[in-house]
């Protein structure tokens, strides 16, 4: 079964410094048809204009994904990690017991652009903990690169849920097949560009769910570059 989520339907909210579109039911938006897909809470696409950001505040029992678009994203937490993210860079950030971050725009004449992803972890009240790895464009042309995984194989961010996030390039006649397991899910975004899913034509912010099917594929693609999450089901 396949469910389109158009990007044009996402919940928006604009503060000026803060352009974001939220796939999910997040902060003052909510549509109780988008609450989740299995431990998938949230996936915001956030812009940020040159000097602005999140300011330090707390979260707790919380897998938090960064996937940085465009633009420089600077990070600094209660654990003394600091960091500047540009495109290619993955950051996970366990909340765990508690942690207390800011997410700022680096630059004070360009915009950020990036991907903030939240997942429910299968555990509670773990020492809070920090990772980032760079995946570049080469690593996603044409193949489906894990960046995510509950052991970190491949080289991948560790995330504490039975969950693999892989990321893909793909243009003109490449095409992807990725098998799932029995009681296995997926979702797919698409970060731009446009392709099709199981037959399903998407655009740039369009996001697919894919349940009871044992393969995604994903063909005609056009300067596309897109998330697969794995999930259990």
């Amino acid at each position: 079964m396949l469910e389109i989520r158009k990007g044009t339907e996402r919940g928006v909210a604009d503060h000026g410094w803060l352009n974001s579109h939220h796939t999910f039911s997040f902060g003052h938006y909510h549509d109780p048809l988008h609450t989740g897909f299995g431990p998938l809470l949230v996936i915001n696409e956030d812009r940020v204009t040159a000097g602005q950001g999140f300011g330090t505040h707390g979260h707790s029992d919380m897998e938090i994904i960064s996937y940085v678009l465009d633009g420089a994203l600077e990070h600094k937490d209660s654990m003394g990690t600091g960091s500047v993210l540009h495109y290619g860079d993955v950051q996970r950030m366990s909340a765990g017991s508690g942690v207390r971050h800011s997410e700022f725009n680096h630059s004070q004449s360009a915009p950020v652009h990036f991907l903030q992803i939240w997942i429910q972890p299968n555990v509670k009240g773990i020492p809070p903990s920090y990772e980032e790895k760079h995946f570049t464009a080469a690593q996603k042309q044409g193949q489906l690169r894990l960046i995510a995984s509950s052991d970190g194989r491949e080289d991948s961010v560790l995330i504490h849920q039975d969950a693999a996030i892989y990321a893909a390039i793909l243009n003109g006649d490449q095409a992807l097949q990725h098998t799932l397991d029995a009681g296995r899910s997926a979702y797919v975004h698409v970060i731009r560009g446009r392709l099709s899913v199981n037959g399903l034509e998407l655009n740039g912010g369009d996001a697919v769910k894919v349940t009871a099917e044992t393969v995604v594929t994903l063909v005609n693609a056009e300067a596309a570059e897109i998330l697969l999450f794995d999930l259990p089901y």
